[in-house]
Order: structure tokens, then C-alpha cells, then sequence
């Protein structure tokens, strides 16, 4: 039986891990072992990214209800406790847009939260 040679597996596997470091910076971008090491920990870091974008992303929509809060005097855990209390059903994203763009709407939300409090 003839002897199998993994050459053809062997390059298919260092192009692909190559082509994703493509415009690393120095030996990272040509070196087939140097590349793998910086490509191993960009992924691990592009998983941890996508994770931490929710949590940025959640942080930032309350840090803008609470400020919009703190223009209708009341503050972010009253202001959502009251809505919760007042049956209205509405998350912090689209709670945020209102307080960006419509603020007459959030200070009739406010109206709402307070009286159900």
C-alpha cells in the first residue's frame, strides 16, 4: 500500500489560518506558527467581544433612561418599577429611543410610572 503524504491537508489548514491573519502586523501576518498563536487569541477575544456587546450595549440604555429620568424628576429604579407596576411592557432599547427622540412620549411614560407608584 502506497505511503499517504498529509501535505495537501497540511497547506490547506496553514492558508486558512493565513488568510484570517492577514494584516496582522510584522512575522504575525507570515509565519505559520506566529500567525496561528495571534489568530487563536483574536477569535478568543472576537467570542468574548460578542458577549461583553450586550452587556456595553444594555449599560448604555439605562445610562440614557436614567438620565432622561433625571430631566422628569425621578429617578431609573422608580421609573421602571412603576412602569412594571402600570402593566407597561416596553424594553430598555426602545425606551432609550424614546428618550433620545420623542421626549413629550417618555414624559407621558413618566406620568404613567409615577401614577402607578
Amino acid at each position: 500500500m502506497a505511503r499517504v503524504k498529509g501535505g495537501l491537508s497540511t497547506k490547506k489548514r496553514r492558508k486558512r489560518v493565513l488568510k484570517l491573519a492577514k494584516g496582522y502586523r510584522g512575522a504575525k501576518s507570515k509565519l505559520y506558527r506566529t500567525a496561528n498563536e495571534a489568530v487563536m487569541k483574536s477569535l478568543t477575544y472576537a467570542y468574548i467581544g460578542r458577549k461583553q456587546k450586550k452587556r456595553d450595549f444594555r449599560r448604555l440604555w439605562i445610562t440614557r433612561i436614567s438620565a432622561a429620568c433625571k430631566m422628569n424628576d425621578i429617578n431609573y429604579s422608580r421609573f421602571m418599577n412603576g412602569l412594571k407596576k402600570a402593566g407597561v411592557d416596553i424594553n430598555r432599547k426602545m425606551l432609550s429611543e424614546i428618550a433620545i427622540s420623542d421626549a413629550a412620549a417618555f414624559s407621558a411614560l413618566v406620568e404613567k410610572a409615577k401614577a402607578a407608584l
